[in-house]
């Protein structure tokens, strides 16, 4: 398990508490206990992996993270978190111009927290390749979203790359 989809999954756990609770910032980080995702994430990969959702099409379990490994992908969620909060009117007028028929608050809160974290990480981190942001997005839809959550953020995303919204990658 790679750092940065540690700190993405922290990320959009903490972007969904400011989101429903209005919590301030600093509370929120603050309060984020690195231990406890830890135990929640192991939990619902034991519970994936006895109903045989376990990183689905490769066939094994993804490895689970350790807390150093955690620890360390916290700081990079907290940026990650801080960058896409400064940023939210910007973000949250592009996904509204991308979805003509959604309006952003009446969308699935993880779904809209998703996009959110994407499309910050479109427009700010120039060093990971576009694709790599969608397609984990969309792991994130799938992993914490609904049956439809994957397509719904893939889509969204896709058009907003057609569209040209976002500056060039440098991977």
């Amino acid at each position: 398990m790679g750092k940065r989809r540690l700190a993405r999954e922290m990320a959009v756990q903490m972007l969904y508490q400011a989101d429903l609770a209005a919590s301030a910032e600093p509370t929120i980080v603050g309060n984020f206990d690195v231990s406890d995702f830890l135990l929640e994430r192991s939990s619902a990969e034991a519970a994936e992996a006895a109903a045989g959702e376990s990183d689905p099409g490769r066939g094994r379990t993804r490895p689970a993270a350790g807390l150093d490994e955690a620890r360390a992908a916290f700081d990079h969620a907290r940026q990650l978190f801080e960058g896409t909060r400064s940023r939210l009117p910007e973000i949250d007028e592009l996904i509204r111009a991308q979805a003509e028929n959604w309006r952003l608050e009446r969308m699935p809160p993880v779904d809209r927290n998703i996009l959110r974290l994407a499309v910050f990480e479109l427009l700010r981190e120039l060093d990971v390749p576009r694709l790599v942001v969608v397609d984990e997005a969309v792991e994130l839809a799938k992993r914490f979203g609904s049956d439809q959550s994957g397509k719904f953020v893939n889509g969204l995303l896709d058009g907003m790359l057609k569209r040209g919204v976002f500056p060039p990658d440098l991977g």
